[in-house]
């Protein structure tokens, strides 16, 4: 099955190297997207096509990812024939939920010295990921007729207490934040809730499902037992004789970072105050990405990119197109640096 499931991904696209021997320098985008959600809220335009209003383009996508891969492609025109060195653009598939587009070019040996990756990061340099992984919570209560409420164990009741405590477990985890990190980098939060079947029927069973943030050196072990010793350790008798189902579906993302000291990240910084923008410090996001799987292999990466992480996934996603210029503008002082 791990075979198929590669080979489905290495068939969807194909890197693209220039020059031979090791490229001195990947620009990555992924060219995956999530659903839309209700496209009636969108403002006077359908999500699945571009739309240009007051200097922005707006659609499913183009702020999470399309503008940083238009953007990469600009750049490669602009320069690609002043290069001397190698360079590569892998544009992949699969990275909102996991990264197995990302995970199948490096297996197929398509690494660098370098990588770049044109994530949103609102002017940033991005250095180092927070992890994250995706819980199910399953909660069984006693139904009873609605009349008769207090007879019966509301399971979403429950899940009141159960989320309360999540929101301690997040204070807790997130009180002394490292460097490069802001505050709050790696945050519990609760995107799915179903319970219940019929109005007047005390609910016995609430499912919710959300994300929560890996720490940097933290194993996917050690996160998850933190977890689920915090929910065992909440005061609740019926909870101590039914306690919650925790499952760990859905994607796994390690945390990821740029090597302290590596020349790289102060190579992009100079790459971006070459376009005339402010010259970038080294940041930290909450959010995880491909730079994890470039980390892992050995290749010093960042993620520098046009566009604002809170207008990805939303609805009416823009970018803005002066930003998406900039970045293109950057990318090639960078590939002219590298490999000009």
């Amino acid at each position: 099955m791990f075979d198929l499931v590669t080979r489905t991904a290495e068939a969807c696209f194909m890197p693209l190297t220039v020059g031979g021997g090791v490229p001195e320098l990947v620009l990555n985008g992924h060219v995956d997207v999530v659903p839309p959600g209700d496209a009636d809220w969108w403002t006077g335009h359908d999500p699945w096509f571009l739309h240009e209003a007051d200097g922005h383009w707006l659609g499913r996508g183009v702020c999470d990812m399309k503008g940083g891969v238009v953007a990469i492609l600009a750049a490669v025109r602009a320069v690609g024939d002043r290069l001397t060195r190698p360079f590569a653009v892998h544009t992949v598939i699969g990275e909102e939920d996991g990264g197995l587009g990302t995970f199948a070019t490096l297996r197929r040996g398509h690494t660098g010295r370098a990588c770049l990756i044109a994530e949103p990061t609102a002017g940033e340099v991005i250095a180092a990921n927070a992890g994250s992984l995706t819980f199910r919570l399953q909660l069984r209560g006693l139904s009873t007729h609605g009349a008769r409420a207090g007879h019966g164990v509301s399971a979403l009741e429950l899940l009141e207490k159960v989320t309360a405590r999540l929101r301690e477990l997040d204070a807790e985890r997130n009180l002394d934040p490292p460097a490069p990190f802001g505050p709050r980098p790696w945050p519990i939060s609760v995107g799915i809730v179903r319970a219940g079947e019929w109005a007047s029927t005390v609910p016995d069973v609430a499912v919710a499902e959300g994300r929560y943030g890996v720490r940097p050196g933290e194993s996917f072990a050690e996160a998850c037992a933190a977890f689920e010793a915090a929910l065992a350790e909440i005061d609740d008798p019926w909870l101590r004789e039914h306690p919650v189902q925790v499952s760990w579906p859905g994607g796994r993302f390690a945390a990821g970072a740029l090597p302290v000291g590596d020349p790289f990240g102060d190579q992009v910084a100079d790459a971006v105050a070459a376009t005339g923008a402010p010259r970038p410090a080294l940041t930290g996001a909450p959010y995880g990405s491909d730079l994890r799987q470039y980390a892992a292999a050995g290749i010093p990466t960042v993620q520098y990119g046009p566009g604002h992480i809170e207008d990805a996934h939303a609805i009416d996603e823009r970018v803005e197109i002066s930003e998406v210029l900039r970045s293109a503008q950057a990318y090639a002082h960078l590939l002219l640096a590298r490999c000009g």
